[in-house]
């Protein structure tokens, strides 16, 4: 087992920050190595239950983030559980209400549209206080304005914001974005990455074929 692996505190004396992975103890949520996570408001320790929502047992739907993201504070990931059935004739949730309704509980579920799961890529940035919906799927290298909205899958290395987020730019040369995302330098061991920090900090993407 790795120091990463059991420490929550990547920086002596900042409880602010901490590895996102070793503080989440739901089985529906996975998290990679090396993410962190930022809260100067909450304690950063409560990630589960401040910044996951409406993701309850019965909906089955899952929260997957990948190496080395930086998630800022107030980040949130709203889950399926939080929609309302749009082909009813009624945004009443009667199903979760059974008992008032004689309806039969395993049909719970039935309350809201299942848009599916959500999936952080690798090295992505989630800004302050975005909120990314259900169903919406992050490639790897990508950053999420501060505030923005998700509804919609964001591209490998594209920059996103706005409510709700649509595209401001790509990060790189499609020609380097394509070599970043076959390099996938998260996933080298811990000693090649650090022996190319200063590659992958100043840019150098012929350094890291």
């Amino acid at each position: 087992m790795t120091i990463q692996e059991k420490k929550i505190y990547p920086r002596t004396g900042d409880k602010q920050t901490v590895y996102l992975k070793n503080v989440i103890a739901g089985q529906s949520i996975t998290v990679g190595d090396d993410t962190i996570y930022n809260d100067f408001v909450n304690d950063p320790i409560q990630f589960e239950q401040n910044n996951v929502l409406y993701h309850y047992p019965v909906n089955h739907d899952r929260l997957i983030i990948g190496k080395f993201c930086s998630i800022a504070c107030g980040a949130k990931f709203i889950f399926n559980s939080a929609n309302h059935k749009l082909s009813s004739l009624s945004t009443y949730p009667f199903p979760i209400f059974f008992e008032e309704w004689g309806l039969d509980i395993k049909d719970v579920a039935n309350a809201w549209d299942n848009k599916g799961d959500i999936v952080i890529g690798n090295d992505v940035w989630i800004g302050y206080e975005a909120i990314i919906l259900a169903g919406v799927t992050i490639g790897d290298g990508a950053i999420i304005g501060a505030r923005s909205v998700v509804t919609k899958d964001v591209p490998p290395y594209t920059i996103v914001g706005g409510v709700p987020a649509k595209p401001i730019r790509k990060r790189f040369p499609e020609e380097t974005i394509s070599a970043l995302l076959d390099i996938k330098w998260w996933d080298w061991p811990r000693k090649k990455i650090a022996q190319n920090i200063d590659a992958i900090q100043s840019g150098n993407i012929e350094q890291l074929r």
